[in-house]
């Protein structure tokens, strides 16, 4: 059974860093894909093999709009992991960036009200976690207001109206085989979270640094 909570957000994710072996190709890459504005790029070069545990996701208004990201993406050089295609819940496909990072670009209608946009409606984190109820309430915690909370299968967290990204919980194995590739992975996630919170790290090893909440424009 899904519940809602009201609480007023004392804590927001203010911005999303991934982290790049190639600062400028990554530059080139998600300006060409649409999503600049979104993300924060930061040059490492920690390891990191397979799974990261964690995808961006694009919740968007048809399926002309999810083909029109998935081809951007593919045109400057992204994987398709899983085909733009129809299902139970809408349409929607995955891809991965060329510095590794998987993307989801889905929306809830099955057919097209209008033409296709550049628009993007919600942009969420999803984390892959082991155990969603402890690492819920973790963030809880620590100041982050739960908007929707399906028992240990999944939670979503108030965003607030300062934030761009939502953040949201997933089992990580049930995140990796949504996303169709194998849920295994080592090293870094190569992602840092800017929070409107002292610095810490989650019990999934997700870092999260103090940062100002970003404008609309900034990247």
């Amino acid at each position: 059974m899904a519940t809602t909570a009201s609480t007023a957000v004392h804590t927001v994710l203010a911005s999303v860093t991934l982290e790049v072996a190639d600062l400028e190709a990554a530059r080139r890459f998600y300006d060409a894909f649409g999503v600049n504005t979104y993300i924060r790029l930061r040059a490492s070069e920690a390891h990191s093999t397979g799974f990261r545990g964690f995808t961006l996701a694009l919740t968007v208004s048809g399926p002309a709009t999810v083909d029109g990201f998935v081809a951007a993406a593919v045109d400057a050089g992204a994987t398709v992991l899983k085909p733009a295609t129809k299902s139970l819940w809408g349409y929607g496909g995955v891809v991965q960036a060329p510095d590794g990072t998987i993307w989801k670009i889905a929306t809830s209608a099955k057919k097209d009200t209008g033409p296709a946009t550049r628009e993007i409606d919600e942009f969420v984190l999803l984390l892959g976690v082991e155990d969603v109820k402890a690492t819920k309430q973790f963030y809880v915690d620590r100041g982050l207001a739960v908007a929707k909370s399906f028992g240990g299968k999944y939670a979503e967290f108030a965003s607030g109206p300062s934030s761009p990204v939502k953040l949201a919980l997933y089992k990580h194995r049930a995140l990796a085989k949504d996303l169709g590739v194998p849920a295994d992975g080592t090293g870094s996630h190569r992602i840092v979270l800017g929070g409107t919170v002292d610095a810490f790290t989650d019990p999934d090893g997700f870092a999260w640094e103090t940062v100002a909440p970003p404008s609309p424009a900034q990247s």
